[in-house]
């Protein structure tokens, strides 16, 4: 079975910067099993499989351990695989995903541009585990599926040097630290050991969270941010009702085809 597949540089402006993905396009699905195993082959920090449904595309996320529920740079890599290969016409590719619902990706304004779900923030108590993992006394934090962690500023964001295995402990599948910019809105940086991503390079999917409590304390709709990992990222965001736009570049690093053998 011969899979076409692609590795793209998400919010990124030129290769190797922002955040690698694997796209495969299918036919119909494969056992899970076999998706895990795709995945855990590519080691990057997610694959994203798209599928056909008339004219709008099944797609789910996987990291190299487990499926998850959303992914930012995932979702903004396979739309930008679908434009290449010429399988998306339009501005627009509507993707159907099993635990996040309707996904749209716009082309607009030199970017595309994620249309995801806003996910608001419930403030909850500081945890010692987090503060000592971390290293520093937290300012604020909040849950919704992430933990947002505010600090004092970014250059205490850059000089995190996390424990990823006290991290594990917390009941959470990532810990996001973020602060005010020096040159921007705002910076964060993203911590996902539980589910194999110690730290991820631009996560797309935080900014639903991120951007409603950014936009909120600094009252504004539109923002500025930059992920502060070593690849480094930026991200243009804009608030629309319940719902965030999550705008960025792709660079599409290497095209093939995978080769399975599934009948042992």
């Amino acid at each position: 079975m011969k899979l076409p597949f692609h590795q793209v540089d998400s919010f990124a402006d030129r290769p190797f910067e922002g955040n690698q993905a694997a796209v495969v396009l299918l036919e119909d699905w494969l056992p899970d099993e076999i998706l895990q195993s795709i995945a855990a082959e590519n080691n990057l920090p997610e694959t994203a499989f798209v599928v056909p449904r008339g004219d709008d595309w099944e797609l789910r996320w996987f990291t190299p351990e487990v499926e998850v529920d959303l992914c930012g740079h995932g979702t903004l890599a396979a739309a930008f695989a679908l434009f290449l290969e010429g399988l998306a016409q339009g501005r627009e590719v509507v993707f159907e995903s099993p635990r996040s619902g309707t996904l749209r990706v716009l082309r607009h304004d030199g970017r595309h541009w994620l249309d995801f779900p806003m996910r608001p923030l419930k403030e909850v108590p500081i945890d010692p585990i987090l503060k000592k993992a971390l290293g520093v006394e937290p300012l604020w934090c909040g849950r919704a599926r992430d933990l947002i962690v505010l600090l004092e500023s970014e250059e205490q964001v850059r000089s995190l040097r996390p424990d990823f295995e006290l991290l594990k402990k917390l009941d959470v599948v990532g810990v996001c630290p973020t602060a005010v910019g020096d040159d921007c809105d705002f910076v964060c940086r993203f911590f996902a050991p539980k589910i194999g991503v110690p730290e991820d390079a631009v996560t797309g999917s935080v900014f639903c969270s991120l951007l409603p409590y950014w936009g909120e304390k600094l009252g504004k709709e539109r923002l500025h941010a930059r992920q502060l990992s070593r690849r480094g990222g930026t991200i243009v965001g804009e608030i629309h009702g319940k719902r965030v736009h999550i705008g960025g570049h792709a660079v599409d690093v290497i095209r093939g085809e995978m080769h399975l053998r599934l009948d042992g």
